[in-house]
């Protein structure tokens, strides 16, 4: 690890459970360097590779080492020394017995693999996201332990927040547990505040939309009619019934608009509806730093005064 702003180098991040890349976007675009990534899904990794190849050549020259088909399978000393670990990690069911051990609870599940590697690697900081309903599940016990593990078997301190994309000026609600800590549980960090829509759902469509904001993107059930309770991708355009498309999709989670699919168009909706939302992300992303890098402000002037204290004394 380095010292923020040392010799210039940038913060370095890793990419875990990555799916087609919203937390390295949204890292990228704050200055920030990927050192590793890693994505068991195959179409995905056909997705983040096509987009990310120029941005991060270095992940993709040598893949086997630097991205990681599978995170259970890796040796976590093989890592690249970086200072931010990121990771939109599946909700794996975690055990109803125990929930007192610990470490020990989250055997099992990914949560583990991401556990392990902060307490190997011991970054400056980590940002997770998961669905709203980890927040609840198994009447709150799940939570608990991951709250439990991070901030008792790990030492790091432990911010969360149930974060909607349209507080971020994205057109879909989207609400997301994030989770942020520190290795320097001294650090106080807030996440940002809400932005109004950058955008909204008619200019999503090209053409009036009764509601601003759309529905949330799902990785399933496409295709249901627009009077139907579960229906997310069909939208009132113009009097028409419109089904939404993956340029579209693109916009609603905040994706520029020349990302590129090397998919099928249902692979790259499926996509779209497992991605975080890049601007919440990037907000967040942007205070994280911002903190990590005032904490290093101020350890810098203190290694200053205490050199030029030594030598008045001398």
């Amino acid at each position: 690890m380095n010292i923020i702003g040392d010799n210039d180098q940038p913060i370095k991040f890793i990419d875990l459970f990555a799916g087609i890349g919203g937390f390295h976007l949204a890292f990228h675009g704050e200055g920030a360097e990927c050192v590793f990534a890693s994505e068991i899904d195959e179409q995905a990794r056909k997705t983040y590779k096509a987009n990310f190849n120029q941005i991060t050549p270095e992940l993709f020259e040598n893949e086997d080492e630097l991205f990681n088909k599978d995170i259970k399978e890796q040796v976590i000393d093989e890592i690249p020394d970086f200072d931010i670990l990121c990771g939109g990690f599946p909700c794996q069911p975690f055990s109803n017995a125990g929930f007192k051990r610990g470490f020990e609870d989250t055997r099992g599940t990914l949560f583990f693999n991401i556990a392990e590697i902060i307490n190997k690697k011991q970054p400056q900081a980590f940002f997770l996201e998961n669905v709203r309903g980890l927040f609840n599940h198994n009447n709150g016990r799940t939570f608990e332990t991951i709250k439990r593990v991070i901030t008792e078997d790990l030492g790091y301190s432990f911010y969360w927040k149930i974060v909607k994309a349209s507080d971020y000026g994205l057109p879909q609600a989207r609400p997301r547990l994030f989770m942020v800590g520190f290795k320097d549980r001294n650090i106080n960090f807030e996440f940002p505040d809400p932005v109004p829509l950058k955008y909204d759902m008619s200019y999503v469509m090209g053409g009036s939309v009764p509601r601003s904001v759309g529905f949330t993107l799902r990785c399933g059930g496409r295709g249901s009619k627009i009077h139907d309770r579960r229906n997310w991708d069909c939208y009132q355009v113009d009097g028409k019934d419109v089904q939404l498309n993956s340029k579209q999709g693109l916009l609603m989670q905040g994706f520029p608009q020349d990302f590129i699919f090397p998919v099928s168009e249902t692979q790259a909706m499926k996509q779209l509806g497992n991605s975080v939302a890049v601007d919440a992300v990037k907000a967040t992303a942007h205070n994280i730093i911002k903190a990590l890098k005032k904490k290093d402000y101020f350890k810098k002037v203190l290694q200053q005064e205490l050199l030029f204290s030594y030598a008045d004394f001398k």
